[in-house]
């Protein structure tokens, strides 16, 4: 598939048809390296804990607990039940797959930028989307969305080429075979992610804008009617399951959302990339105010890359916020499939910037590569802020299972706070680190995860525990609480209290738990 046919910075000279694969495996090669460099370091996050104990259960056990939460992340679960059996189980290995996800996403960026671009355009591109917060984010994260980045970019990248590239020239059943893939692309994407089904919506856009052919509309069609069709059932199923989004409901103003949304990690990166987002779109808006002056040519039009990322960056994340006005349904982390066309958006911006700064060819060069460096050095922050050890949602269970470790001995029982919210309980980092509480007796385990139809375990309190003798034999019990905006969470100390345990012992306090050592 011939992507980039057209002029080198200097004019008169065509790249050559290997150099746009070159650029794409070198970006793509660095992004993959840059999202796994420490990607160990934080801990491991209640998301990431459900990644990762759905892949642990037998496969039966699996089957049988989508039918009853997370059917959305069903095929990812399956995939990563297969992957952690070739790779492990360590944080390194539950990552690695994203980020070998956000390498192939910057390569198809490079390719994309590269259309109409040129080397200019892609090395640019490939750098932006290198660094663009929120895929160094995904690419560090054991979920699902880093896939659907790179599956965005890439089947947008089949359809540019099937409706202007190559794919113009192919036979035709090869043209047929190619437009089959897109669709079983599409849906494989949107059964690893359901909301990716939205990316529809912006594809045909950019058919409709490019006055589209009628046998291309119509092949379009069958392919995104089938996509339709064939995820009936998950979406039947994730109807049921939508409980399990209610605390989206409740935590409406959570700041986070914004962060996620904006793509951009942090402020300061946002207010540039928004600036340079907005001078890419400067001239199309431009064009279209004059537009009752110009006269256009009939027939179809090229797809530009501003148009291209435009309607993959707005369209697809306007539709889920409108839905999420009528019912709750959305957080920011579920727009990372549009984040290539962020990057491609912010590269077009940053052209813009170096043409009308530089007065030649030369300068205007100059101008653009001091700007992409600007931008990596504000994103530069971001990224190490990604790689602390409580970068994901200041979760510190690493910490925890390293200082029961150091303190706890063998025998000695352990008791989880189970007030907190399910992605945040301290018992997870038992199933995420399961190095530090070897030995240790869980009192109030009431069902272990690989038995339930719930992703996590299932737990008595401590009064359940103790009539059904769980503690006898017990004489030193280790208490993990977890601290709510500082404040410590006292449930279970008062009735092991009243069973004749004293708190004597250690406080151990961690970046968001309290250990604490009772003896009887």
């Amino acid at each position: 598939m011939t992507v980039l046919a057209e002029p080198d910075l200097r004019a008169g000279h065509p790249l050559r048809a290997a150099r746009p694969w070159a650029i794409a495996l070198a970006f793509g090669l660095v992004a993959t390296v840059l999202c796994a460099a420490a990607s160990w370091v934080p801990s491991l996050w209640g998301d990431e804990a459900a990644t990762l104990l759905s892949a642990k259960r037998p496969l039966g056990s699996l089957l049988g607990m989508l039918t009853h939460v997370d059917a959305v992340h069903g095929l990812y679960y399956l995939v990563m039940h297969g992957w952690i059996r070739l790779a492990g189980e360590s944080p390194f290995a539950l990552r690695l797959p994203s980020a070998l996800a956000v390498g192939a996403a910057v390569a198809a960026v490079t390719l994309i930028a590269g259309r109409r671009g040129g080397v200019r355009s892609a090395v640019t591109a490939g750098v932006v989307a290198t660094v663009l917060p929120r895929l160094t984010y995904a690419g560090e994260e054991a979920r699902s969305y880093a896939v659907t980045a790179a599956a965005a970019a890439w089947l947008t990248l089949l359809l540019l080429w099937l409706i202007e590239g190559g794919g113009r020239r192919l036979s035709p059943t090869a043209r047929r075979l190619a437009w089959l893939a897109y669709g079983v692309g599409m849906t494989v994407a949107s059964y690893l992610f359901l909301y990716f089904v939205t990316l529809l919506v912006a594809h045909g856009a950019v058919l409709l804008a490019t006055r589209a052919s009628r046998p291309t509309l119509r092949a379009w069609a069958l392919c995104a009617i089938g996509t339709v069709v064939a995820l009936l059932p998950l979406a039947v199923i994730a109807y049921a399951e939508r409980g399990q989004i209610r605390y989206l409901s409740e935590t409406p103003d959570d700041p986070s959302i914004w962060y996620y949304f904006l793509w951009f990690g942090m402020p300061w990166v946002a207010v540039a990339a928004w600036g340079l987002v907005a001078a890419a779109l400067w001239p199309a808006w431009r064009a279209w105010r004059s537009r009752g002056s110009l006269a256009l040519p009939p027939g179809p039009r090229p797809a530009s890359t501003r148009l291209v990322a435009a309607t993959w960056l707005f369209l697809p994340t306007g539709l889920m916020l409108l839905v999420n006005i009528a019912y709750p349904m959305y957080t920011g982390r579920y727009s990372t499939f549009a984040a290539p066309a962020a990057a491609l958006l912010i590269t077009e911006g940053i052209l813009v910037v170096g043409r009308s700064l530089g007065r030649d060819a030369r300068s205007a060069v100059t101008a653009t590569t001091i700007a992409t460096v600007v931008f990596v050095m504000l994103c530069a922050p971001v990224y190490v802020l990604q790689r602390g050890p409580y970068a994901k949602n200041d979760s510190d269970w690493a910490a925890v299972s390293a200082a029961m470790a150091a303190n706890a001995g063998p025998g000695d029982a352990v008791v989880f706070d189970q007030s907190a919210k399910p992605s945040q309980r301290p018992r997870l980092a038992m199933r995420t680190y399961p190095q530090g509480f070897r030995g240790l007796r869980d009192v109030t385990l009431r069902t272990p995860y690989y038995r339930n139809d719930w992703w996590g375990d299932r737990a008595y309190s401590v009064t359940q525990a103790a009539e059904r003798g769980r503690f006898e034999g017990v004489d030193r019990v280790w208490v993990i609480e977890v601290l709510d905006d500082g404040v410590q969470d006292i449930s279970g100390l008062p009735e092991l209290q009243a069973m004749g345990f004293d708190e004597r012992g250690r406080t151990i306090t961690t970046h968001r738990s309290v250990i604490i050592e009772l003896t009887r």
